[in-house]
């Protein structure tokens, strides 16, 4: 992949003339990365061939993904931070208000899917070259239900026919407090989170925790676990477990969990989430990962032409691609991707939201996830839970707008 940017070449001419020291004891400019485990070494391979191509080093440094955020807020001020970093774009806006990131310009965006554009996309402004999306889809053992449900309705006449013959424990089931996998329930029935519109993003002063939607979904897990078709009190690691093996036939999950899945020797599919009589699927959260740009650094320029010119290639997005297990946002790697669970677990995303990056989504996950908890060891009834939650939401947002 030769980078044939002459804007590139001008530019590290320039770098490369304001080096005091002689030409001989200096190698001239180096792009620095931070990036995950699953992301450093295909980056590393691209950043060699980069380097023999173009005459440019790349040092990728390997970091724990959610160390990412936390080191550079401090790291990049002090002007010891990365050129670029591999994140998730829920992390904006903190970094977007801390002048921690740039914005870049990818000119033709046509080649990345829409909803990667629309999340990395902040006030307007781009921030990140998105590579992968990631979000849950519904999982069922195939054996015990063999056709994807197309209701909630349905999903409970199913769970209610496996417990009754016997041949499971349980039909659907979801953790006790995680709001991040009941968000595509509560949107299958008309409920969201904050109110959202195409072009502008989202809008904190309209929560819909409490709308009818979201209180009408709460209630049919309600009922649902006072019928004892679910038991209380599980985590991310008992529903799965609960899955694997054979005690449970569907639940809500993510890419992240098929390895296990597969490990387990369930026979499995996967499908969009359910929807209503009045809504065809539930819409999850999309999770977008890619790269940002530091603003503390000094090689900004060169750094957003090798995201630009070198990275957003097909070759170099099917090497990123090919290291991980989450569907491409890159669209000729998506369109070729013969994964089919990787191909359905997009297609479950296709109608998804973007997780909020707005600053204020920090004021919503505790209350939230607290109301469904609640509901489940039937300690409060769905409506009050909600709408107790929704007004906690509401005066925390508004303490931190007068702060």
């Amino acid at each position: 992949m030769k980078l044939r940017s002459v804007a590139l070449m001008v530019l590290v001419a320039v770098v490369a003339s304001l080096f005091v020291v002689p030409v001989a004891a200096q190698d001239g400019p180096t792009l620095t990365i931070w990036a995950d485990d699953a992301r450093a070494e295909p980056l590393r391979e691209l950043g060699a061939q980069f380097e023999e191509e173009n005459g440019i080093a790349v040092n990728v440094v390997e970091l724990p993904f959610g160390e990412i955020r936390d080191q550079l807020k401090t790291a990049a001020p002090a002007g010891e931070g990365p050129d670029v970093i591999i994140g998730a774009h829920d992390w904006l806006g903190e970094l977007v208000l801390n002048g921690l990131v740039e914005p870049i310009e990818l000119g033709d965006t046509d080649q990345f899917v829409d909803s990667a554009i629309e999340a990395f996309t902040y006030e307007g402004e781009l921030y990140g070259l998105p590579y992968a999306i990631e979000n849950v889809a519904f999982v069922r053992n195939t054996d015990l239900v063999p056709d994807a449900p197309a209701t909630w309705e349905e999903v409970r006449e199913i769970s209610e026919g496996l417990v009754e013959s016997g041949e499971a424990d349980y039909g659907y089931v979801i953790q006790e407090n995680d709001p991040y996998h009941f968000f595509p329930v509560q949107t299958a029935f008309g409920g969201y989170v904050f109110g959202f519109e195409e072009g502008e993003g989202y809008d904190a002063e309209d929560v819909g925790i409490d709308n009818e939607g979201s209180i009408e979904a709460l209630s049919w897990l309600e009922s649902y676990v006072a019928d004892d078709l679910m038991p209380a009190g599980l985590d991310y690691g008992s529903m799965h477990q609960l899955f694997f093996d054979g005690d449970a036939a569907m639940m809500i999950t993510g890419p992240w969990a098929i390895g296990d899945i597969e490990g387990a020797g369930v026979p499995f599919a996967v499908s969009a989430i359910p929807g209503t009589e009045e809504v065809e699927n539930g819409r999850p959260f999309l999770g977008v990962q890619g790269f940002m740009v530091n603003s503390f650094s000094e090689n900004k320029q060169l750094a957003s032409l090798f995201l630009t010119d070198y990275i957003a290639t097909e070759d170099a997005m099917q090497q990123i691609f090919d290291a991980g297990d989450r569907p491409a946002a890159f669209v000729p790697v998506r369109d070729n991707t013969e994964n089919e669970v990787l191909t359905s677990f997009g297609e479950a995303g296709v109608n998804g939201l973007a997780m909020p990056a707005i600053p204020e989504m920090s004021a919503v996950w505790t209350s939230w996830g607290n109301a469904v908890a609640l509901v489940v060891q039937g300690t409060a009834e769905a409506e009050a839970a909600f709408t107790d939650a929704a007004t906690t939401i509401r005066d925390s947002i508004a303490e931190a707008a007068a702060s």
